[in-house]
């Protein structure tokens, strides 16, 4: 009886969570469009500048770097700057357009933990009243359902080791 409670109460938790997903996948999104277009502005700023000087991104952060210890840590700083750029803008390309369930596919594109805590600071959750709503919450239900039963299977087993014992049945009886 409490296994099946527990089971049933790690069911409703899971569909609780799960349905969360698209609104919160959402809100990510939209933060990391917000963040690659600020992003695109310093790298077309510096790109620019590089430019304006005959220079590539590549030879400009060379040279920055060359100019003491302001210009290296510069450099650094920039280059860092402009790797996070292509590495969400990346993100953001698999994500545009996307829906729940194809963000839930690509949620290796979520993981930018600047972003997802800032979202998440953010995020309230709520009843989902859509279809993709339902579909998440019926998967984080069954999901739970799944975990809980394996978990009470699993501490049950070494108590019903010896009950799956049978005795041999004997022959019948002799006359």
């Amino acid at each position: 009886m409490i296994g099946r409670a527990l089971t049933l109460a790690a069911g409703v938790s899971g569909a609780a969570a799960l349905s969360q997903f698209p609104e919160f996948s959402q809100q990510y999104a939209q933060r990391l469009g917000g963040r690659v277009d600020e992003l695109r502005l310093f790298v077309a700023e510096f790109d620019a500048d590089a430019a304006a000087l005959g220079l590539t991104r590549e030879t400009a952060l060379l040279d920055l770097s060359q100019g003491g210890q302001m210009g290296a840590a510069r450099a650094e700083t920039m280059a860092g700057t402009i790797a996070r750029y292509e590495r969400l803008s990346a993100d953001l390309e698999a994500l545009q357009g996307a829906g729940p369930f194809t963000r839930a596919y690509r949620a290796r594109s979520l993981t930018d933990p600047e972003i997802a805590q800032a979202a998440w600071a953010d995020f309230k959750p709520a009843m989902p009243l859509t279809f993709e709503g339902a579909v998440f919450s019926a998967g984080g239900f069954f999901g739970g359902l799944g975990v809980m039963g394996a978990l009470l299977a699993l501490l049950r087993w070494p108590f019903r080791k010896g009950q799956n014992r049978r005795t041999p049945a004997s022959g019948p009886p002799i006359a």
